[in-house]
């Protein structure tokens, strides 16, 4: 769609956003763009927080019924000349992971802040590049930042939990387990860009259960050391199908972690056993309070059953919550959450699952660097997954 801006001091700094609207831009004119960001800065719009003044895809057509649909005013298939010529305050960006990379850093150094479909990057190497281009790598404090979508941290109820695990109300957390078994059939793969490496960046451990570990990573905090396995039982694809896990986190709680795409019961689930009570979360795309449920041990006072169990007004988990939150960090001139090592953390755990199911080994928090060849492919080169050079056949 673009490639990043080769002359960023031709931007100057963007007004300060007192006292007026968010000027927003979407990038990439399909499912994610128009069924959830688009509506949650609409959302906004009408409570006077945000305008959304363009939108870009490479497909002409799609960006120009998009604008005509959602009633936004300028439509481009050039990313580079919409950042020129809009001067956009905030870029989402709902295009395939491939084109991350570029398409952050570009917004980056014209000023604007990003909020970036997960998979964020295909790699640890271009998480590194987009942060390098933050604000503060440039001497900017307040931003521009970019930020991850990561919704399902967002709503009353994993606020609630959060509280409680970090308040150990229930005591230590010691068992969890992490679970994204979804079912994709054929067709799903049909797409040109899934189950590969180098347009996709990994398979259901990336693509699918990265919502669900960035959710267990935020509720536990920091992991330590994993050791996975990982299969290619179904589908005629790069990437796996399937995967495992066995987590350690530094509190000392142990996890188990599945991510399938080969599951037609589909479910998303965290369970997380502490010392005086077992909280549970049971959904598929999207949580609100009803989903979760916390028992308690059969010494646990009525008081305090009570108490865990108040979850507040519902507010479920969606990109609306997660924008909410945004808006404010932007105008507080704040890193928000799921972005720098907050947003790093969930991709850096999924490349050392990747680099522990392909080497057999035991792989620890913050071994994968320059050097590693984990860090620049989630595949490693390994034999097997690596992708297979196709030799042309001369006519």
């Amino acid at each position: 769609m673009s490639t990043p801006v080769t002359n960023p001091g031709a931007f100057q700094p963007l007004p300060p956003l007192t006292g007026r609207r968010i000027r927003a831009a979407v990038v990439g004119a399909g499912a994610i763009g128009r069924g959830s960001h688009f509506p949650a800065l609409a959302r906004l719009a009408e409570e006077g927080e945000t305008e959304v003044v363009a939108a870009v895809d490479i497909d002409a057509k799609s960006v120009e019924s998009f604008c005509a649909e959602a009633g936004i005013p300028h439509a481009y298939t050039d990313l580079e000349q919409m950042l020129r010529e809009q001067r956009p305050d905030l870029v989402t960006i709902c295009t395939p992971p491939t084109l991350h990379r570029a398409q952050t850093i570009a917004a980056l150094r014209a000023g604007a802040w990003v909020w970036c479909e997960k998979p964020p990057v295909p790699t640890l190497a271009d998480f590194d590049a987009v942060e390098d281009e933050e604000g503060p790598a440039k001497g900017t404090a307040g931003g521009p930042y970019a930020s991850i979508v990561f919704q399902h941290r967002f709503g009353s109820g994993s606020r609630h939990v959060r509280r409680l695990l970090a308040e150990q109300a229930m005591g230590r957390p010691l068992v969890a387990h992490c679970q994204t078994t979804w079912y994709r059939d054929t067709a799903y793969y049909a797409v040109p860009w899934r189950g590969r490496w180098e347009t996709e960046g990994g398979g259901p451990a990336m693509g699918h259960g990265i919502h669900q570990m960035d959710l267990l990573l935020d509720l536990l905090g920091p992991w330590s050391e994993v050791k996975a396995m990982a299969g290619r039982l179904v589908h005629d694809v790069e990437t796996e199908d399937v995967s495992t896990a066995l987590v350690r986190f530094e509190n000392g709680a142990l996890a188990t972690v599945v991510n399938s795409v080969l599951s037609p019961d589909e479910v998303s689930r965290i369970r997380i056993d502490c010392e005086r009570a077992t909280v549970e979360l049971t959904h598929l795309y999207g949580h609100s309070n009803d989903n979760w449920r916390i028992t308690p041990a059969p010494d646990v006072s009525g008081d305090d059953a009570a108490a865990w169990q108040d979850f507040g007004p519902d507010v479920p988990s969606s990109h609306l919550e997660q924008l909410r939150e945004l808006v404010v960090s932007m105008r507080a001139g704040e890193r928000p959450r799921s972005s720098g090592t907050d947003g790093r953390t969930s991709l850096e755990l999924i490349t050392a699952l990747y680099k522990s199911a392909f080497t057999d080994t035991t792989v620890r928090a913050g071994e994968i660097g320059p050097g590693d060849p984990y860090y620049t492919a989630l595949h490693g080169g390994a034999p097997g997954w690596a992708p297979v050079a196709r030799e042309e056949v001369s006519a």
